[in-house]
C-alpha cells in the first residue's frame, strides 16, 4: 500500500459529510413525487418522471465528471458539483411560480447533474482513504451516513411537502391555480432549505480541501487517463450493470412506497403517515443495515454478504407481488435492510476487480445508474396496468442479477489503487 501524507481519518470524515448531503437531497424526491402526483393529477408513470430526469443527469454527467477529476482533481470536482446543486435548488422556487411540471423537471435535472458529479468524485475517495483491505468497510460506513441523510431528508421533506392539509381532499382544491401555488410553495421552501445547507457544506469542503488532497494524492485521479478506459474491463462493465439494476430497484421501490402504503388493499395510510413509514422503517432499515453491514464486512467477505442480501431482497419482492395487506407492506419495507450494503459492496468489488484507473471505473459505475432508469419506468407502467403489488416483480429480477454478480465475484482476482498513469496494482484474491 502506498503511504499517503495527511490525516486520512480527518479527510475521511470530511468526505463522509458529502454522503450525508446527497442522501438528504435525493431522498426529497420521494415525498416530492407524492406531492407533484396530487398537485398535477399525474399517473404513476408521469410522476416517476422526477426520477427519470435524475437518471438522465447521471447518463450525461458521469463520464465527463470522471474526465474532470483527472483534470482538476477530486476536490475541485466536488466544489463544482456543489455549486451546480445550489443553482438547481435555487431554480426550484423560480420555476414553481409558473406551475409547470416540465420546468420543475428541468430544475431537478440540473440538480441531478451536480449530485452525479459529487458521487463520481466521492465514492472512490471514501474507498481510498485507508488500507485497501478495509475499503468495503469504509465505503459502507460512508454510505451509512448517506442513509442517515436519507432518513432525515424523507422526514423533513414529508413534513415540508406533505405535512400540511393541502393534499387532503376537500381542504383545498389543488386543481386550480391558487391551490397549486399553495402546494408548490411548500416544495419551494424545502429546496431553499437544501440550498442553504449546501452553501454551508461548500464552505466546509473549501476549508478541508488541502487535507483531502494530501491524503489521496495520486490515488483517485489519473491525469491523462481516458474516461472510457473502464470499458476495457469486463468486471467494470459487469459491475456497472449491477449498480444500474440496484439503483433502479431501490429508486423504484422508494418512489412508489408512499402511494403503495396509501392503497386501500395494502394499509390505506394517509400520504403523510406513509411518508413517515418510508423514512422510519424502509430508510431506517437501510441505515441500521449499513452499520451492521460495516461490522459484518470485517468478518465476512463482501461478495458473500452481497449474495445473501441480493437473494433476500428478491424473495421479499416476490412476497409483495404474491400477497396484500400487512404482509405485502412489511415485506416491501423490509427490503431496505437488505439494500443497505449493496451499493458500497458492488462499487468496491468492481473497483478491486476492474484493474483500471479508479476515476474511470467510478465514472462508468455512476454512468450505469442511467441504465436503472428503465426500472422506474417499467414499474410505473406495470403499476398502472396490473397493480402496484405486481410491479414489485421488476425489482425482484434486478436483485436476482445482483445475486449472480456476487456469486461470480467470490474468489476472483482483485487489485487496489492506480499509479499516476492509471496502471492497476495487483493486490490478491478474495
Amino acid at each position: 500500500m502506498n503511504t499517503r501524507p495527511g490525516n486520512t481519518t480527518a479527510a475521511f470524515i470530511s468526505v463522509t459529510t458529502l454522503f450525508f448531503a446527497w442522501g438528504f437531497i435525493t431522498s426529497h424526491n420521494n415525498p416530492l413525487i407524492a406531492s407533484l402526483k396530487s398537485t398535477f393529477n399525474l399517473s404513476y408513470n408521469e410522476a416517476l418522471m422526477t426520477q427519470l430526469v435524475s437518471f438522465a443527469a447521471c447518463g450525461l454527467t458521469s463520464l465527463p465528471a470522471a474526465s474532470l477529476i483527472n483534470r482538476i482533481g477530486a476536490t475541485g470536482t466536488i466544489l463544482a458539483a456543489l455549486a451546480m446543486m445550489i443553482t438547481g435548488c435555487l431554480l426550484i422556487p423560480v420555476v414553481t411560480q409558473y406551475q409547470s411540471y416540465a420546468l420543475i423537471l428541468g430544475a431537478l435535472f440540473l440538480l441531478g447533474m451536480g449530485v452525479t458529479a459529487l458521487q463520481v468524485a466521492s465514492n472512490p475517495l471514501a474507498a481510498a482513504l485507508g488500507s485497501p483491505e478495509r475499503s468495503h468497510f469504509r465505503l459502507t460506513i460512508a454510505q451509512a451516513f448517506n442513509s442517515l441523510g436519507v432518513v432525515m431528508g424523507v422526514n423533513v421533506g414529508s413534513t415540508l411537502m406533505l405535512g400540511s392539509d393541502l393534499l387532503v381532499p376537500g381542504y383545498v382544491d389543488i386543481t386550480n391555480p391558487a391551490g397549486n401555488a399553495m402546494a408548490l410553495g411548500a416544495v419551494s421552501h424545502a429546496f431553499l432549505f437544501i440550498a442553504a445547507m449546501l452553501a454551508v457544506l461548500m464552505v466546509f469542503i473549501v476549508l478541508s480541501r488541502r487535507r483531502i488532497e494530501l491524503a489521496t494524492a495520486g490515488i483517485v485521479s489519473a491525469p491523462g487517463t481516458s474516461a472510457f478506459e473502464a470499458l476495457r474491463s469486463r468486471w467494470a462493465v459487469f459491475g456497472a450493470v449491477a449498480i444500474g439494476l440496484y439503483v433502479g430497484a431501490e429508486v423504484s421501490i422508494a418512489s412508489v412506497m408512499i402511494n403503495f402504503l396509501n392503497e386501500p388493499h395494502v394499509l390505506g395510510l394517509p400520504l403523510r403517515t406513509a411518508g413517515f413509514y418510508l423514512a422510519n422503517i424502509y430508510w431506517m432499515g437501510a441505515l441500521i443495515g449499513r452499520f451492521i453491514g460495516s461490522w459484518l464486512l470485517t468478518r465476512v467477505a463482501a461478495p458473500r454478504l452481497l449474495a445473501i442480501a441480493g437473494a433476500a431482497a428478491a424473495l421479499l419482492c416476490l412476497t409483495v407481488a404474491l400477497s396484500h395487506g400487512h404482509v405485502a407492506a412489511y415485506a416491501a419495507l423490509a427490503v431496505g435492510v437488505f439494500n443497505s450494503i449493496m451499493f458500497p459492496t458492488i462499487f468496491t468489488i468492481t473497483l478491486e476487480r476492474a484493474g483500471v484507473a479508479q476515476s474511470s471505473t467510478s465514472g462508468l459505475l455512476c454512468f450505469a445508474i442511467v441504465g436503472g432508469a428503465a426500472l422506474p419506468y417499467a414499474v410505473g407502467k406495470l403499476a398502472d396496468g396490473a397493480g402496484i403489488t405486481i410491479a414489485f416483480l421488476m425489482p425482484m429480477a434486478a436483485y436476482a442479477v445482483i445475486f449472480v454478480f456476487a456469486r461470480l465475484a467470490i474468489g476472483a482476482r482483485v487489485y487496489h489503487g492506480t499509479s499516476a498513469d492509471g496502471q492497476a496494482m495487483k493486490y490478491g484474491h478474495v
